[in-house]
């Protein structure tokens, strides 16, 4: 199978089931290119990641095109990009007539609230899954205490403040040029 088709496939695949949007779509867009593809190391995963949300735009769509650069170059971006993005726009248009005409029956409005749940799970597996890389890099808890500082420090920023998450990404990389083991 060809490098542009694997591109093609995994995109399309996680942009098709990942339910919820962007955020949903993480961790289906981290098991197809790190665990399935090897494309990328989980480390370099989660770089890309921390650095796409400082971006604007859809996070998922930034991975795709980052992916499919570092996979397959210009090509390879435009290939994930159009995976992520033309099957979804497809269903969406698909499904738009369907939801506007059954919005209001209690069962696709159970359905619905059965799905939201699932989105928030994912989410929170995609943190479960980057806390160990993002950390502990130290071998012992006490030396990985500044790192969960910025966590902490910036959680509670965000919680109070809702600054924009590209100034809590720069200034917790400059609290790790300071601190970080």
């Amino acid at each position: 199978m060809s490098e542009l088709w694997e591109l093609f496939v995994s995109f399309a695949r996680a942009g098709v089931f990942g339910f919820g949007g962007g955020p949903s779509m993480i961790p289906l867009i981290q098991v197809e290119v790190v665990e399935l593809r090897g494309w990328l190391s989980r480390d370099a995963f989660l770089d890309a990641f921390a650095f796409g949300n400082a971006l604007p735009g859809p996070i998922a769509t930034k991975l795709a095109g980052y992916v499919g650069y570092q996979v397959a170059g210009p090509v390879g971006a435009a290939v994930g990009l159009f995976a992520i993005t033309v099957p979804t726009i497809l269903a969406m248009l698909a499904l738009a007539g369907a939801y506007a005409r059954f919005r209001g029956n209690p069962l696709v409005q159970r359905f619905l609230a059965g799905v939201r749940p699932v989105v928030v799970a994912l989410l929170a597996l995609v943190v479960w899954d980057f806390a160990p890389t993002a950390l502990l890099v130290a071998p012992t808890w006490w030396a990985n205490a500044p790192l969960w500082a910025i966590a902490v420090a910036a959680t509670w920023v965000s919680l109070r403040r809702d600054p924009h998450p590209a100034l809590l990404i720069v200034v917790g990389g400059l609290l790790g040029l300071l601190v970080a083991p």
